[in-house]
């Protein structure tokens, strides 16, 4: 097939195959989804997808972005980022309360599995 990406060449069931872990974090407009995927030669690399919600009602679409990440920078982005977001929570806002904010999204978790819906 011409011009398409080579995972959309593929048959579905293949793509889906590709997937090896996935985790979804919901912040907000925002969802991130951190996916392990495997090459053909059964190497491992991560994707994080960060995706937004345009629009409102029925008339929406959702904005991508992604970013690819291999074994071989597994560590070096680790580190980076905890040293940055230690940075920004001792540094830039030493007076606040992180943990505030994992308790909020547990009430959040907890609001959705009693809300029953209707169609």
């Amino acid at each position: 097939m011409a011009n398409l990406p080579a995972n959309l060449s593929k048959p579905v069931e293949d793509r889906d195959r590709e997937k090896i872990y996935s985790k979804r974090v919901r912040a907000g407009k925002r969802t991130y989804f951190f996916d392990v995927k495997a090459t053909r030669s059964n190497d491992y690399y991560l994707t994080i997808t960060e995706s937004r919600r345009q629009g409102q009602g029925e008339s929406y679409t959702y904005e991508k972005q992604k970013l690819f990440l291999y074994k071989e920078d597994f560590d070096k982005f680790l580190e980076a980022l905890q040293e940055t977001l230690c940075h920004v929570k001792t540094e830039l806002m030493p007076e606040v309360d992180f943990s505030q904010f994992a308790q909020r999204d547990r009430d959040q978790l907890d609001d959705l599995s009693t809300e029953l819906k209707w169609d």
